[in-house]
């Protein structure tokens, strides 16, 4: 416990670079992309790391099922968002390792 304190007293004196890194890392939350699918490609879903919806393209025979289509695009969005989630979860422990936090740490915020 008193090394995790210690390294959170260590990065409030820097905190103006983990501003930055912050600032940086949430741009780089939109460049971020995963893509779900459903139906054998029936529905894509392609999501960025602010866990927004970018894209949806649907077969042109779903239209005239409204049930499935429904089904199917909202597992390929679950699928988009689990990936993207993981990498999120990457890319972020990436950024607390930089900054010198322990293992583990998470950084509070971030997609909010």
């Amino acid at each position: 416990m008193f090394k995790e304190l210690a390294a959170m007293a260590g990065m409030m004196k820097n905190l103006p670079k983990i501003q930055a890194s912050m600032g940086e890392f949430q741009a780089k939350l939109g460049e971020m992309s995963a893509e779900g699918s459903a139906g054998g490609d029936m529905v894509v879903v392609r999501v960025n790391g602010r866990m927004e919806v970018t894209s949806i393209v649907l077969s042109p025979e779903l239209m005239t099922d409204r049930e499935l289509a429904e089904d199917l695009i909202r597992s390929a969005t679950n699928q988009a968002l689990a990936t993207i989630r993981e990498r999120v979860a990457a890319e972020t422990g990436k950024l607390a390792e930089g900054m010198g936090m322990p293992a583990g740490m998470s950084l509070p915020g971030l997609l909010g």
